[in-house]
Protein backbone atom coordinates (compact mmCIF):
# COMPACT_ATOMS: atom_id res chain seq x y z
CA UNK A 1 0.00 0.00 0.00
CA UNK A 2 1.15 3.65 -0.48
CA UNK A 3 0.10 6.36 1.36
CA UNK A 4 -1.27 9.16 -0.87
CA UNK A 5 -2.25 12.46 0.47
CA UNK A 6 -3.21 10.56 4.01
CA UNK A 7 -5.39 7.53 2.55
CA UNK A 8 -3.65 4.14 1.58
CA UNK A 9 -4.23 3.36 -2.11
CA UNK A 10 -3.08 0.14 -4.20
CA UNK A 11 -0.53 2.16 -6.48
CA UNK A 12 2.35 -0.08 -6.11
CA UNK A 13 4.11 -0.95 -9.37
CA UNK A 14 2.52 2.19 -10.84
CA UNK A 15 4.77 4.91 -11.70
CA UNK A 16 3.70 8.57 -10.63
CA UNK A 17 2.75 9.46 -14.00
CA UNK A 18 -0.38 6.50 -14.39
CA UNK A 19 -0.95 7.28 -11.22
CA UNK A 20 -1.36 10.95 -11.21
CA UNK A 21 -3.71 9.68 -14.83
CA UNK A 22 -5.51 7.24 -12.98
CA UNK A 23 -6.58 9.15 -10.28
CA UNK A 24 -8.09 12.13 -12.23
CA UNK A 25 -4.80 14.80 -11.89
CA UNK A 26 -3.39 17.07 -14.49
CA UNK A 27 0.10 16.42 -13.92
CA UNK A 28 0.88 20.09 -15.46
CA UNK A 29 -1.18 21.72 -11.96
CA UNK A 30 0.15 19.55 -9.10
CA UNK A 31 3.25 19.34 -7.29
CA UNK A 32 4.38 15.88 -6.04
CA UNK A 33 6.47 15.21 -2.80
CA UNK A 34 7.53 11.42 -2.85
CA UNK A 35 8.96 10.38 0.89
CA UNK A 36 9.67 14.05 1.75
CA UNK A 37 11.49 15.12 -1.55
CA UNK A 38 9.89 17.42 -4.20
CA UNK A 39 9.40 15.22 -7.15
CA UNK A 40 10.64 16.89 -10.68
CA UNK A 41 8.20 16.41 -13.27
CA UNK A 42 10.78 14.98 -15.49
CA UNK A 43 10.79 11.89 -12.93
CA UNK A 44 7.04 11.15 -12.82
CA UNK A 45 6.91 8.62 -15.48
CA UNK A 46 10.30 6.76 -14.34
CA UNK A 47 9.01 6.85 -10.36
CA UNK A 48 7.61 3.60 -9.41
CA UNK A 49 5.45 3.38 -6.67
CA UNK A 50 6.52 0.84 -3.95
CA UNK A 51 4.72 -0.48 -0.65
CA UNK A 52 5.71 2.25 2.24
CA UNK A 53 6.15 5.32 0.03
CA UNK A 54 4.58 7.88 1.14
CA UNK A 55 3.09 10.75 -1.30
CA UNK A 56 1.55 14.10 -1.12
CA UNK A 57 0.13 15.60 -4.42
CA UNK A 58 -0.77 19.46 -4.18
CA UNK A 59 -2.99 21.12 -6.78
CA UNK A 60 -2.71 24.56 -7.66
CA UNK A 61 -5.76 26.62 -8.33
CA UNK A 62 -5.82 30.18 -10.02
CA UNK A 63 -7.62 33.13 -8.92
CA UNK A 64 -7.36 36.26 -6.31
CA UNK A 65 -7.46 39.84 -6.77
Amino acid sequence: MVKVNGKRVEAAGKSVAAYLAEAGYDSRAVAVEYNEVILPKADYAETILADGDVVEIVCFMGGGR
